[in-house]
């Protein structure tokens, strides 16, 4: 999520951001090393970032009343990586939304995961069709 939040709002490229992240968490350790790659974080990253336009009008279209430069920048991006896991990775539904509810709770607020959870049973009710 730290990762997908830099990309939105910095309008980095993905590998920037992904680069950014791992100087930031090095530094925060005074004399540490930097922390060892994560592929899989990374691909979730590259994946969500690059499928971006067509995640955000499946998002757009669920998303009554909301425009996605509306929506808080957390939001945003747990949808975006909800919808990229559902559509691109095969994660079941159920797995994807409870992580994204999780998501929610811990970094954003209630009407959030209302919110989150209502756009995102949407989106997989459409993929069931």
């Amino acid at each position: 999520m730290q990762v997908l939040f830099q990309w939105d709002m910095r309008r980095q490229t993905a590998e920037e951001a992904i680069r950014s992240f791992y100087d930031s968490v090095g530094a925060e350790e005074a004399d540490g090393p930097r922390p060892d790659p994560d592929p899989f974080m990374e691909a979730l990253v590259t994946g969500t970032s690059g499928a971006a336009p067509e995640i955000d009008a499946r998002i757009a279209g669920k998303a009554a009343n909301w425009t996605l430069e509306r929506m808080a920048v957390v939001d945003r991006n747990i949808l975006r990586l909800a919808v990229y896991e559902m559509t691109r990775l095969g994660t079941p539904a159920a797995i994807a939304i409870d992580e994204a509810l999780e998501l929610a709770r811990q970094f954003s607020g209630d009407e959030s995961v209302s919110f989150i959870n209502g756009v995102l049973d949407a989106v997989n009710k459409e993929l069931h069709k």
